[in-house]
């Protein structure tokens, strides 16, 4: 991804975001539906928040960048009392405003005893990418003091942990444009109405790596591989032939079936949770015959049975 054209990484700004702090943090008198839907975007640094941000900003979602945790609520607060013309806050936190960092948690358990319906969109990507971002606009990165650039994407990593593991969403754009991650985002948001839940069910090859953004993982290895039949071997997972070999295989069928039922006990364990975003990965060596098929096949259920469910082939055509 072309750090150009995704999110320039962004230096220590300072906290100038300017809320009036006026009104009260308690939402009581207010009715519950005049209360505004809540993202919160963060992650790492040269990550994509910006592209993020925008992205809702223009879906007609009321943005704020850098605000401090601790006015997340005031924001939610003024939005209720805007009389309908604030539904949508997103609001961006991140590492330039690190001193208030620690209140984050704070904010976010008053939000929810004051029921407001929040969700976290947490940008990741690989050191990799990441450096070479960095480098391309010759910025530092903004905790790396005296130190090289990984020093900083490290020191970033363990700040935000917690708040990755607490995400709704997580997108890599390590190997995203610009273009394809508003995709992502507008997949995710441009509905109309907010489904119970949304799936990714994504192919890969594990000698390419495991997806970083993955909620559940996989792994087809145990069914032989068409790459070893010369009349399958040209074709991918998408072919009803390479799909037909695939689940004539013992072992196939029940995996599918039993895997499903699995993920619909997930998926209500996720709805109780308010989790409204799951990944699931299907793996196999190279990410082309295997795990496409099963992907297919997968996700049919998936939307059979209600869930909105996009699949992505992400090594496909790799070889």
């Amino acid at each position: 991804m072309n750090v150009n054209e995704h999110e320039e990484p962004q230096h220590q700004s300072g906290d100038d975001t300017q809320v009036s702090t006026g009104a009260p943090h308690e939402t009581s008198g207010v009715p519950e539906a005049a209360i505004p839907e809540l993202v919160i975007i963060s992650g790492m640094s040269g990550a994509g928040r910006s592209t993020a941000a925008k992205c809702l900003e223009d879906l007609g979602w009321f943005v704020v960048d850098n605000l401090p945790p601790a006015l997340i609520p005031t924001m939610v607060e003024l939005g209720a009392r805007s009389q309908g013309n604030v539904a949508r806050i997103a609001v961006v936190v991140d590492v330039r405003g690190r001193r208030f960092f620690d209140n984050l948690r704070e904010s976010l358990a008053d939000l929810e005893s004051k029921h407001v319906t929040r969700r976290i969109v947490f940008l990741e990507s690989s050191d990799e990418a990441l450096v070479r971002r960095f480098e391309s606009v010759r910025r530092p990165h903004p905790l790396q003091g005296d130190g090289r650039i990984v020093d900083g994407i490290d020191a970033e990593r363990e700040l935000l942990r917690e708040l990755r593991g607490d995400a709704d969403l997580v997108i890599d754009t390590s190997s995203l444009n610009v273009h394809e991650l508003r995709a992502k985002m507008d997949a995710q948001f441009a509905g109309e109405e907010e489904p119970e839940l949304r799936a990714t069910v994504m192919s890969f090859g594990f000698k390419y790596g495991l997806p970083v953004d993955a909620d559940l993982v996989a792994d087809m290895r145990f069914l032989p591989n068409p790459h070893w039949v010369p009349e399958l071997r040209p074709f991918t997972g998408l072919n009803e032939e390479v799909s037909a070999y695939v689940f004539n295989q013992p072992g196939a069928k029940e995996f599918l079936d039993r895997y499903a039922e699995l993920l619909r006990l997930i998926a209500a364990g996720y709805r109780r949770e308010g989790k409204r975003y799951v990944t699931i990965a299907i793996g196999c060596t190279g990410g082309k015959h295997r795990s496409v098929a099963t992907s297919e096949k997968l996700a049919a259920r998936l939307a059979a049975e209600g869930v909105e469910t996009v699949v992505v082939h992400r090594d496909m055509g790799r070889e």
